[in-house]
């Protein structure tokens, strides 16, 4: 019999997991779809992207026409005239749009990663107020019962004034603890709707998602690295300044022109073609050295990011594990200790003083909410170590 019930608690306590999983992953699913800080930023690399492929042709050609009236006839002329890079500098230039555009992604993936990151935050905070106001609103009850038994008793001369008053004050403190923790619910489900850009989502979820066990910290840190979109536009903007560096190779080299050309006078007319290059001696000085520059920069930009991010995870994966034990050890403390009834009793029977059973219920109190703060902070660590799964 006792084994059926674990079983049937287990089966409660991972149904309900699974429903608040459900439920956070479609929160997370409509902001994705309805934020409005992520429909801009992608409507921004939307245009960043056009931009990128502008500038990639050579320029357009040119057309003049000259008229010139003189004594002796009427001179015409008119060219037209075609001018172009060193052909390569094309297709360097495609080459360097083409980075661009795949960093773009990268960059719209980090901050629509961020945006669900909070959101996440957000309904992981919201599953803890939405548990400890069950708590309250328990604790608001006993309290009421606890007061209205002391009025009963005073009513009849069985206790005294400053019982009462320590009831009533004990009444009064829960219920604005309730009153408090209720606001900051509605706070945090304003923040939830701010992020949906203003469609309110319901969200009254008591139970965290599973969550499976984190890998060791050499595999996780690995794949942490491997997925982060900051990490990995960073590396293409490595790409990019290589690129840039060849596009202005290529732009140093000469400049070509070529064209067809007429010119009518007195009678006569004079056709033929046009050439010309532009010899690059002033122009594009000192750009490779530029890019050469840029190229050092955005390696020590690399060194730098990588440095901090092992850092980072390094100090979430040693909280992650000092607050699992914690949690495990709360976990079992509260499973097996749970003093308000037999207070209640003991106090109903004259066994302790209204003063020790206040002091008792207050610690236990306590106890129990660092217990649901641990659990919040647990599972906010987790969300920050998966975040690169978003």
């Amino acid at each position: 019999m006792k084994n059926k019930l674990y079983i049937a608690c287990f089966l409660l306590l991972v149904t309900s997991s699974l429903k608040a999983q459900h439920k956070v992953e479609l929160v997370l699913s409509d902001i994705a779809k309805n934020n409005k800080s992520i429909i801009a930023n992608q409507q921004f690399w939307e245009a960043k992207k056009l931009s990128y492929k502008t500038g990639l042709n050579p320029d357009n050609p040119k057309f003049e026409y000259e008229y010139l009236a003189g004594n002796n006839g009427n001179q015409i002329d008119y060219y037209i005239v075609q001018s172009f890079d060193f052909p390569t500098s094309y297709l360097k230039k495609n080459q360097v749009a083409n980075r661009q555009i795949k960093q773009s992604v990268f960059q719209a993936a980090a901050f629509k990663q961020d945006i669900l990151f909070k959101a996440k935050q957000v309904c992981i905070t919201l599953i803890y107020l939405n548990k400890k106001q069950l708590e309250l609103s328990k604790r608001v009850e006993r309290a009421r019962s606890i007061a209205e038994s002391y009025q009963k008793k005073m009513d009849v001369g069985d206790a005294n004034a400053l019982d009462l008053n320590k009831a009533k004050i004990q009444q009064l403190n829960i219920q604005n603890e309730f009153r408090l923790n209720q606001s900051k619910i509605n706070q945090y489900h304003q923040k939830l709707t701010e992020l949906n850009g203003g469609t309110i989502i319901p969200f009254t979820a008591t139970a965290y998602p599973l969550t499976p066990t984190l890998p060791a910290y050499a595999t996780l840190e690995k794949a942490i690295e491997e997925n982060d979109p900051n990490l990995k536009s960073i590396h293409q903007q490595n790409e990019i300044d290589q690129k840039k560096m060849e596009l202005s190779r290529a732009m140093s080299l000469p400049k070509l022109e070529g064209g067809y050309r007429s010119q009518e006078f007195a009678g006569q007319t004079i056709k033929g073609i046009h050439l010309g290059i532009t010899i690059p001696l002033w122009e594009h000085k000192n750009k490779v050295k530029h890019q050469k520059a840029h190229l050092i920069f955005n390696d020590l930009q690399v060194e730098e990011h990588q440095n901090e991010h092992h850092n980072e995870i390094h100090q979430l994966y040693e909280k992650y594990t000092n607050l699992s034990i914690a949690l495990k050890e709360y976990q079992q403390l509260m499973s097996t200790v749970n003093n308000t009834a037999l207070l209640e009793k003991a106090l109903e029977l004259g066994e302790i003083s209204s003063l020790h059973y206040f002091m008792e219920i207050n610690y236990y109190n306590a106890s129990y909410d660092q217990y649901l703060h641990l659990e919040k902070e647990h599972y906010l660590v987790i969300a920050a170590l998966n975040k690169y799964q978003l």
